[in-house]
């Protein structure tokens, strides 16, 4: 598929404000055509999160808590399967366990629950007899199971981000910033930002009550590095609140002021926590937490990151790693099946330029890695995709993607007002959303989620673009302009510098592994360069978009380039 790059836009006299205060030229365009502009928003600091008091029913919530407390009642945390919901989990056990609650946690596997508190969850957690659930992750569309705990006489309290639907579930209290009437301004909080603001609700609860008058105060910074984490994995929207709380994270895992589990993950995954970057915990971290959510449950990498002990947890940490191998080669032979399907029906007639929607099913899918499969389909052609596995005999269990302007969960919506029945349970949010189906409904679903997405978006969303922050001149390309980037926190929503030239290309072949491995010449100058998971070859000039990155080996630090898009 073609690709136009877009260059962004940027006030030229905040750049050079932001020069001024040390940033590199080509950093300080990126930065003010992100919307930095001063100093203040450059610094990160905790004491500016956006304040708990604006955030609906949080007080309900903290005094719910605080009650449980001192009665001594029995928790129970009902956590998702995915690394936000187990870093939720792990967050609300280890905050409330140290204000003194009594709490112990279930995860759903997800091939015998599904998603979120249904009734027959609910059944299985009545079994240890809690007194109030919580739902970290998940719970903001639970209207059956929340009725089925309050029938069996638990109380139930929500945290969570998703959208809701147009009912909410009866339940003591509801934290979710996305909830009507939620004045709360950082829309975007992962579920486990959302956890640690209960905390901090909670904490502010129980020092009211005088709870701390003769003990110290736990302290909730020290779970910032599982926040940061979940908020990273879950892809969320990296806005200022969003990005202090992953600062503070990063800074306490590069002094080492991090869990015996994340000390663990960076050691299996090769990483430096010395040096932690956001991306170490999205493509490093993250994935070999959601790999037990996706091939078994999540109750390994909970225990991970619930373990003080540094040899269980590396342990823990190593299963984890090793189910990731196995996610990675399950979800490589998924992959090929794809390319065939969408090959075989180019030649049938069916032209992907011409849909707005890509829909897939295999016999034989992992249900627990379709999202991948959604997500790689998703990047290659630039369509909001669904995939689809068995759950049971009668029924197909879907992971959907989107693109930039297209809603999906809202679309998945149009297409229940439009086909009612035809989407059995559905759940998400812009980028990314669940559904189930029936067996027999899948072509009916393939030709209702197109229309929906022809009757909502324009076709110009379709149209490949790719925004870059300009071309560097090769003296520009420095290790000071890398180090400097690295120092920021980027992520969904606040992409890192994406760069673009005109290169030479001196030298270019396959490597092992599928990836295209280049050498570049720009202004006479010459760097090594590379671009993962590309098998065809570019052309002698060609307009390349890439970060630079800083390489060590042996002892040497070099700059290669990290190639993300040919332009067309």
């Amino acid at each position: 598929m073609s690709v136009r790059f877009l260059t962004r836009d940027f006030d030229p006299a905040t750049a050079r404000r932001l020069e001024l205060l040390g940033v590199p030229a080509p950093l300080a365009r990126s930065l003010a055509a992100r919307g930095i502009a001063t100093e203040a928003d450059l610094t990160l600091s905790t004491r500016e999160i956006q304040p708990p008091a604006t955030m609906a029913q949080l007080a309900q919530a903290g005094g719910l808590l605080a009650d449980a407390v001192e009665r001594r009642s029995r928790l129970l945390v009902v956590a998702d399967y995915d690394c936000d919901g187990a870093t939720a989990c792990a967050v609300a056990v280890r905050g409330l366990r140290a204000m003194g609650a009594q709490v112990d946690y279930l995860v759903p596997n997800r091939f015998e629950y599904g998603y979120g508190l249904t009734p027959e969850l609910v059944e299985l957690a009545a079994q240890r007899q809690p007194d109030l659930l919580i739902t970290v992750d998940n719970g903001i569309a639970s209207i059956e199971g929340v009725e089925r705990a309050n029938a069996l006489g638990m109380e139930v309290l929500i945290t969570d981000h998703h959208l809701p639907a147009n009912r909410l579930p009866a339940a003591r209290a509801i934290v979710n910033p996305n909830q009507p009437g939620c004045g709360f301004l950082s829309k975007h909080l992962a579920g486990v930002g959302v956890m640690f603001y209960v905390l901090l609700q909670l904490r502010a609860e129980l020092r009211a009550r005088g709870r701390f008058a003769e003990a110290p105060e736990p302290r909730m910074d020290s779970l910032l590095d599982l926040v940061a984490l979940g908020t990273v994995a879950d892809l969320v929207r990296l806005d200022r609140n969003n990005r202090i709380l992953v600062q503070a994270g990063l800074e306490r895992i590069r002094r080492g002021a991090m869990h015996a589990g994340i000390a663990a993950l960076f050691r299996v995954a090769g990483r430096d926590a010395r040096a932690a970057r956001a991306s170490d915990l999205g493509f490093a971290l993250g994935p070999r937490v959601n790999a037990a959510g996706r091939l078994t449950d999540m109750t390994q990498g909970i225990e991970c990151l619930l373990s003080d002990d540094p040899d269980q947890a590396l342990e823990l940490a190593q299963r984890l790693d090793s189910l990731n191998r196995e996610r990675r080669q399950i979800e490589a032979d998924m992959q090929a099946d794809a390319r065939i399907d969408l090959e075989a029906a180019e030649l049938e007639g069916s032209t992907l330029a011409q849909q707005r929607t890509i829909t897939m099913y295999r016999e034989g899918w992992h249900p627990g890695v379709v999202g991948l499969i959604a997500s790689r389909i998703k990047e290659r052609h630039h369509r909001p995709t669904v995939a689809f596995a068995r759950a049971d005999a009668g029924w197909l269990r879907g992971s959907g993607r989107s693109i930039e302007g297209v809603h999906l969960r809202d679309t998945l919506d149009l297409v229940t007002k439009k086909s009612p029945g035809l989407i059995a349970r559905f759940g998400g949010h812009a980028m990314a959303a669940g559904l189930t189906i029936a067996h027999n409904a899948l072509d009916a679903f393939t030709l209702a989620f197109e229309q929906a997405a022809r009757d909502s978006t324009d076709a110009s969303l379709y149209a490949r673009t790719l925004a870059v922050d300009g071309g560097l001149q090769a003296a520009e390309i420095t290790h000071s302009l890398i180090e400097a980037i690295d120092r920021i926190v980027w992520g969904q929503g606040f992409a890192e510098p994406l760069f673009a030239n005109d290169f030479e290309v001196i030298d270019q072949r396959i490597v092992q592994g599928g990836h295209l491995k280049l050498t570049l010449a720009l202004d006479g100058r010459r760097w090594p360069a590379i671009w993962f998971r590309r098998s065809e070859a570019v052309p002698d000039r060609a307009r390349l978009a890439y970060r630079p990155a800083i390489d060590e080996f042996r002892g040497q630090r070099r700059i290669s380039l990290m190639i993300e898009q040919l332009a067309s």
